[in-house]
């Protein structure tokens, strides 16, 4: 789908945005419903908590429909382009901090705005009765998928990719089953829902990056974009709904946004919650207050609004220098300077939280892991030899 397509015939765009909503993943949820029919759940959430805490699996000791599952879903589109992925993960490897800031304080608050499709996470409670977990949760998909080598046959990112689109579908089949969800919302994590959700991982992140005093080049841009479409593809996101080019990607991500956003009560339900998170995880009080503001920042006075986001005088405060300053320097125009690198401290900071949250995983759940080359490149501490969150 071009940005020509989507500007001349909005019309017939708005008509699959609608048919899209009542269309979800027929692949994953026709092994849920498989699983469930069989009377196989146990077994697949004990298959479930190994992949959580294992990244290999044995297919051939998997029984089925798991074992098909798994193998449809790991294969990479055709039109792939494996140079573009290296360059979009590249591109993660040098900003990552930024990108943890982007992900934190613009991609995730950017989600709560949707009205209808937050109510999935109203009804799973997750975010509220644990939206450390959650950031913790998201964090390490990001960083195993946008790893080195990680869509690779045995990637940590991509099975991470195929375990949350089983977990969607999974989600979807209870939701739909608690007699709680209104249809008028459209299905629980359908097709729209999903296509926006991917959009602020990799459109909304890369604007979050250009607020943050660092402007990627159009190709480091079309790269991390594409790298994105690769997990959408993998995650389940129709074919239609990942265009090809960044430019369109943005086009289509505001069209969705301006479908999607209103306020709720849920969404900004779940905004308080993460500011009182993020402002118990930043250390001492050179932050203290920001959180609220750094939001508000990035994801626009409008979308802020819709999230019942609070004016901070302190966090202002510490924003309005750094803007300046950048002005003053002439930030922006290409790569990143004096405020890009204090965002990056303020990301590292914001990294080391959520490692130390993470560190001593939950249950059979692995403790927060970081390649050795990105916690280098990031200088993320740990004991030598062994990953970031190793007990």
């Amino acid at each position: 789908m071009s940005r020509d397509f989507l500007m001349r015939d909005a019309a017939e765009t708005h008509r699959l945005l609608d048919a899209m909503r009542e269309v979800c993943d027929p692949l994953a949820d026709t092994v849920i419903e498989e699983l469930f029919a069989r009377g196989q759940v146990a077994s697949a959430n004990a298959l479930m908590k190994h992949l959580v805490a294992h990244v290999s699996l044995d297919q051939e000791q998997m029984p089925e429909p798991l074992r098909s599952y798994f193998v449809r879903s790991g294969r990479l589109p055709e039109w792939v382009d494996p140079a573009l992925l290296d360059e979009g993960q590249a591109m993660f490897n040098r900003c990552g901090p930024l990108m943890v800031v982007g992900l934190v304080c613009a991609a995730l608050p950017t989600c709560y705005a949707g009205a209808q499709g937050v109510q999935v996470l109203h009804l799973t409670a997750r975010m509220e009765k644990d939206v450390l977990r959650r950031v913790v949760e998201t964090a390490q998909m990001v960083v195993d998928v946008m790893s080195p080598e990680g869509l690779a046959p045995e990637g940590r990112g991509l099975r991470d990719a195929q375990k949350v689109r089983l977990m969607h579908a999974a989600v979807r089949y209870l939701v739909r089953g608690s007699g709680r969800w209104d249809p008028a919302w459209g299905q629980p994590v359908n097709q729209e829902d999903m296509a926006g959700t991917l959009f602020t991982f990799s459109v909304v992140t890369l604007r979050a990056l250009v607020r943050l005093g660092y402007t990627p080049t159009r190709r480091e841009a079309q790269a991390y974009y594409h790298a994105w479409r690769v997990v959408g593809f993998l995650m389940g996101v129709d074919e239609r709904l990942l265009p090809e080019h960044v430019d369109d990607g943005d086009v289509l991500a505001d069209l969705i946004f301006s479908r999607v956003f209103a306020p709720s009560e849920e969404g900004q339900a779940m905004t308080r919650v993460l500011v009182e998170r993020l402002d118990h995880l930043l250390p001492g009080h050179l932050f203290e207050g920001a959180s609220a503001t750094l939001i508000r920042y990035l994801v626009g006075d409008d979308t802020a609004e819709l999230l019942a986001l609070p004016r901070t005088e302190g966090g202002s405060r510490l924003l309005e220098p750094l803007r300046a300053l950048g002005r003053m320097m002439e930030e922006g125009s290409e790569g990143g300077g004096v405020m890009a690198r204090v965002f990056e401290l303020f990301g590292r900071k914001l990294l080391e939280s959520i490692v130390w949250v993470g560190r001593r995983g939950e249950g059979d759940r692995s403790p927060f892991y970081i390649p050795a080359t990105l916690r280098e490149s990031w200088r993320v501490g740990a004991e030598e030899g062994q990953p970031v969150g190793a007990a």
